[in-house]
């Protein structure tokens, strides 16, 4: 090695080891070999010394519960814009997806006698106890008389509350409490339209699709984009007709979103059941196949059939009740490979006494899967897992009615996305 090569190194190490202050001390100058002056290097490097600073606390922030952060922001100014920044917001949904700490299920009560109604947040994660169940106020400033989970997305909700006199459409972080009180479409909502709330990456932009159930043979198809902050008509795909069960509840399950497209059942005239996709960025339609032994028709009657999302990857599901037998009989479905109609695989058949519907909620990291279900004899739903019961969500009553969805709690906010 050169000499010049030995001093270059001796050289580096002092300045790795030194602090803005120990410049001056250096008996070789290190502004020396850049083309700044002394001062301006000095200014550089305090730049620079600042910069590591803020991306160690943002790495250190943002693996934080919302709650904590939400404190935080009166720590300083500094830490307040620091957490507001949106780039931070989505560093942080980006951990917490990973998180089972993160995972919450969000679950609204109503009483079947009383005008009662309540909304809970439920910890998904197995160190988290029925004790942290939290009673969330509504975000309104009055007591509602209905309120109707439609979907979520990002830790936001998209919902409905009615006052008695009007129903409000609303966009809901629960986590931070924060609200926004969103436009109606320009066509009344019916009682069984359905909808799908997802992220667009290509425009930076969250969107809500909705479609009504068919009026004859018309079934009216809008989106709303929260940054225009207004509803327009899409066109309709014509190949396919949405599939709507005559003993649907009224209003059916949100569409299942996933690989940045909206996914519903269908029926074709030619193949039977099949997957109908919609991009969220480009609204093109297309199709996800389902096996032969998954497109069978027959039994449509006594079936309650649908498509979710479960970590990720598509699912499909069928409830079947036996009358005579007073059993009900569950299947589920997973596409591992989303696209390749080779790897839908069926995880589980569940066959109980009563069993009437199931709609899978959310999957455990030890495969465990959550599952509202109905009874024969109840009114409500019930929380229970694949192999039992859900110890972290104590049973309600029969008189109640419930219905919940699990998500990611996030810093993301409602009322600056409009």
């Amino acid at each position: 090695m050169s000499d010049n090569n030995k001093e270059q190194m001796d050289v580096d190490q002092k300045f790795c080891d030194c602090e803005i202050n120990e410049i001056d001390e250096l008996k070789t100058p290190v502004y020396a070999f850049t083309s700044l002056g002394k001062d301006a290097f000095k200014a550089l490097l305090s730049a620079m010394e600042i910069h590591l600073k803020e991306e160690i606390l943002m790495n250190i922030l943002s693996r934080l519960p919302v709650r904590s952060l939400v404190h935080f922001k009166c720590v300083s100014k500094f830490w307040k814009t620091l957490i507001s920044d949106p780039y931070f917001k989505k560093k942080h949904l980006s951990h917490a997806k990973n998180d089972p700490n993160s995972q919450k299920l969000l679950v609204s009560q109503s009483s079947l006698y009383k005008d009662d109604m309540y909304t809970f947040c439920c910890p998904l994660s197995s160190v988290q106890l029925v004790e942290d169940v939290q009673k969330l106020d509504f975000p309104l400033n009055f007591k509602p008389l209905g309120c109707f989970l439609f979907c979520c997305c990002d830790g936001l909700f998209f919902l409905s509350v009615y006052d008695g006199l009007d129903e409000h459409l609303l966009l809901w972080n629960p986590s931070t409490r924060e609200s926004t009180v969103l436009p109606h479409p320009e066509r009344p909502c019916r009682y069984d339209c359905t909808y799908g709330f997802g992220y667009d990456a290509t425009s930076d932009d969250y969107k809500i699709l909705k479609i009504d159930g068919p009026n004859g043979y018309e079934m009216s198809y809008e989106i709303f984009t929260l940054k225009s902050g207004s509803w327009r008509n899409i066109d309709k795909n014509h190949n396919v007709i949405m599939f709507v069960p005559t003993h649907a509840i009224p209003v059916m399950d949100s569409f299942a979103f996933v690989h940045g497209a909206f996914h519903w059942l269908g029926i074709t005239s030619f193949s039977g059941f099949t997957v109908v996709s919609f991009s969220v960025s480009n609204e093109v339609y297309g199709e996800v196949t389902l096996l032969e032994q998954m497109r069978d028709t027959s039994g449509i009657q006594h079936d309650r059939i649908a498509i979710s999302v479960l970590g990720g990857m598509l699912c499909y599901h069928s409830s079947q009740y036996n009358c005579q037998q007073e059993e009900g009989t569950f299947k589920l479905w997973i596409m591992k490979e989303y696209g390749v109609e080779e790897s839908w695989t069926q995880l589980f058949t569940i066959r109980e006494p009563g069993l009437s519907s199931v709609i899978p909620k959310y999957r455990f990291g030890n495969g465990e899967v959550l599952l509202s279900c109905g009874y024969s004899w109840g009114y409500g739903l019930i929380f229970r897992t694949s192999r039992g019961k859900f110890g972290s969500w104590p049973q309600c009553d029969a008189d109640i009615y419930q219905e919940g969805f699990t998500y990611t709690e996030s810093l993301i906010s409602p009322v600056l996305l409009t």
